[in-house]
């Protein structure tokens, strides 16, 4: 939506901030991600509560295990900051706008659209598309649902247009193939997703840029006319000569700044909520029997570099099939759990006191003896609803498999979806995905957990457990190295949005920011619309020197490196002039 104009505006960055480490001390455990089997711990529909065999604690995820994705994924939808660190969308998912919602249109004339069209969820964002000289004006359309409008939404960055590939579950739907080269056809996209949707009513498609779009397939379909006004221009006066650097605390600024702004309020839990979304209709590419031709191109790959690419054809007819089927489905057709808080408690359960433990595993102390103390303390409080009267460790360590604490690990990771396995005949297949996302994260979880206590009983920190032994400094060493170690490859492998922030806190003139689509785009990487000459539509590389001497400078100064565009990294920005970079 926003290409056509990004190359007027810039939103300015300061100094970096260091994000969170995860126990610097210590490499990512090797335990994590090197198990070769394919095949998950035990069966999604078996009752193995007689049998403690296959809870080990010395059995890591399989390596191709995309559980984890799918969880931290449904605890990010509709949230401007985890989207933005992870553009390449995986996940669609059905939804509603509910009646009375506003939506926005900015306009160079006071026609309704009598096409498909974007609006915006947030004014902000509509009034960069309010187009017009500072004489003539522009309108700007307010809309209001008369009923629920039906959606699909589409994770990640979905509005870039880019080759790296978050427009790709857009084209999967509209297309029927990956087609990269057609990146900048967004009205294309656009009317042909309208007209694969219409045979299941769908009255348009969720996407997130600087802020979400809708983009309508009708703007008379289940809406009103609140108001359209007569604006005034939010462009540049001729007259107005830019000049380095004033001209960066003039008009070019403002809008670019509220509407980052105004993203910034859906950053987190719960995101924009005027979508709502319906999660047992969820379709992931992450789903590995929907999708596994992807299983081989994910081998040895960080997050942000999964892409669609190796998707074979008889998989996105599958996935097209699954999106047909979720659209068409009654509306009745789930098992009634609500999934988005079942989420949710699992990650508040967990995540500040990852946190936490990760601090004093990293604090400066003169003793040694007294964070080990504090770290088993917070371990054991995690632990105490599973640690049965009977969880007793052997007088000997012939026990290397510390099987004695099994029970614990299974119950702590069976806790929350157990008294699911005993109607899970009623759950459809994306109910299924995301039951399997819990229990694969859950098991992770206490798994690490429970191994970490357990070394901590063994060394005599347990004050309920005694040991005949007194630990001594460098057996603590040693326990607090291994921790690190243990934590930070669970903490790295959960790869949980909620820890990456601004440290330290940014000022009250300022906000905590991620190099986001476009305005951040590596230098000479800039949409564009049509191409600029010396441009190919297979590149995303733009010839400059057919660039405007301030479209140059504008680039010059908001750039980033390609690795700050890859892998996002947060930094204090200001909200108000002078902007810097």
């Amino acid at each position: 939506m926003f290409w056509r104009y990004v190359a007027c505006f810039v939103l300015p960055s300061l100094a970096a901030q260091v994000p969170l480490g995860l126990s610097p001390d210590g490499k990512p455990s090797l335990e994590l991600g090197t198990s070769t089997t394919t095949q998950p711990y035990n069966s999604l529909d078996s009752d193995d509560s007689l049998d403690l065999s296959s809870w080990r604690l010395d059995e890591p995820p399989p390596a191709n295990e995309t559980g984890h994705f799918v969880f931290e994924t449904v605890n990010s939808l509709l949230q401007h900051w985890p989207n933005t660190r992870y553009r390449n969308g995986h996940t669609m998912v059905p939804g509603v706008i509910p009646k009375g919602t506003l939506l926005y249109h900015g306009a160079v004339n006071n026609t309704i659209p009598t096409v498909p069209e974007w609006t915006a969820t947030d004014p902000e964002h509509s009034i960069l598309f309010c187009n017009g000289s500072p004489d003539t004006g522009c309108w700007h359309l307010t809309l209001a649902a008369t009923r629920p409008l039906k959606i699909l939404y589409f994770d990640g960055t979905s509005a870039a247009n880019t080759l790296i590939g978050p427009l790709d579950t857009q084209d999967i739907i509209a297309w029927g193939e990956l087609r990269p080269d057609w990146r900048f056809k967004e009205d294309q996209r656009l009317a042909d997703l309208c007209k694969w949707g219409a045979e299941y009513a769908v009255d348009g498609y969720v996407r997130m840029e600087m802020d979400f779009e809708v983009m309508l397939c009708d703007f008379t379909a289940g809406l009103e006319v609140v108001s359209w006004s007569h604006l005034a221009s939010i462009a540049e006066p001729v007259s107005a000569v830019p000049r380095i650097p004033n001209f960066i605390s003039k008009s070019l600024w403002f809008s670019p700044s509220l509407l980052m702004h105004a993203g910034s309020w859906h950053n987190r839990y719960p995101g924009d909520t005027r979508i709502i979304l319906d999660l047992a209709g969820i379709v992931s590419l992450y789903d590995t029997t929907l999708a596994p031709s992807l299983v081989g191109s994910r081998d040895g790959q960080e997050r942000c570099d999964h892409d669609m690419k190796a998707i074979s054809s008889a998989d996105i007819k599958a996935v097209r099939r699954s999106v047909s089927r979720i659209l068409e489905r009654d509306q009745g057709d789930t098992s009634g759990i609500d999934w988005k808080t079942l989420f949710r408690v699992i990650m508040e359960r967990y995540s500040e006191r990852f946190e936490f433990i990760d601090y004093l595993l990293n604090s400066e102390n003169d003793s040694i003896v007294d964070p080990a103390l504090q770290v088993h303390v917070q371990l054991r409080v995690m632990l105490t609803p599973y640690i049965f009267h009977s969880t007793v460790p052997p007088s000997a360590s012939h026990d290397s498999s510390n099987s004695w604490a099994t029970p614990v690990f299974k119950a702590c990771g069976t806790a929350h979806t157990s008294s699911i396995l005993s109607y899970i005949s009623s759950l459809n297949p994306s109910e299924r995905l995301l039951l399997h996302a819990v229990q694969m994260t859950s098991r992770e979880i206490c798994r690490v957990v429970t191994k970490m206590w357990v070394s901590g009983v063994l060394a005599g920190l347990d004050v309920h457990l005694p040991r005949d032994s007194t630990p001594d400094a460098e057996q603590m060493a040693r326990l607090m190295s291994s921790w690190r170690q243990e934590l930070g490859a669970l903490m790295t492998w959960l790869d949980w949005s909620v820890w990456v922030k601004c440290r330290p806190a940014c000022g009250p003139e300022e906000m905590c920011y991620l190099p986001s689509w476009p305005i951040n785009m590596p230098r000479g990487r800039w949409p564009h619309h049509p191409p600029y000459y010396g441009q190919s539509e297979s590149s995303d590389i733009i010839n400059t020197d057919s660039l405007s001497l301030r479209d140059r400078l504008l680039m010059q100064l908001a750039s980033p490196q390609d690795d700050d565009w890859k892998k996002p990294k947060p930094k204090c920005i200001r909200r108000i002039a002078p902007y810097s970079f």
